[in-house]
């Protein structure tokens, strides 16, 4: 069970709800690794529709290994998302949603 307080958020990989949640680390090394300056800029990247198919790895591959499932990058990448890159897009548009909640 998703536990929306906690900051988690699912996504439905082949045919199974996994969850996802962005811990304080994962979110550090998501601006690391996506070159943003400071959370901020990270959630605009996404609002403003500035991400490409990479960012939706990264920060899918984060939000799952956050939620308790290892995984890398390449593995995400092959990963068979029920809905598609669309969903895969929406997953990760609640995950930061939902990590943000609260942040003006």
């Amino acid at each position: 069970m998703l536990n929306p307080q906690r900051g988690e958020t699912g996504v439905m990989i082949g045919g199974e709800m996994r969850r996802m949640r962005l811990t304080l680390g994962a979110l550090a090394a998501l601006e690391s690794r996506l070159d943003a300056q400071g959370l901020v800029a990270l959630a605009e990247r996404f609002e403003t529709g500035g991400f490409g198919a990479a960012d939706l790895v990264a920060v899918i591959a984060a939000g799952l290994n956050g939620g308790g499932w290892a995984v890398s990058e390449a593995e995400v990448a092959e990963m068979d998302f029920d809905g598609g890159a669309i969903e895969a897009a929406g997953a990760v548009t609640r995950l930061l949603a939902a990590s943000f909640r609260g942040i003006a």
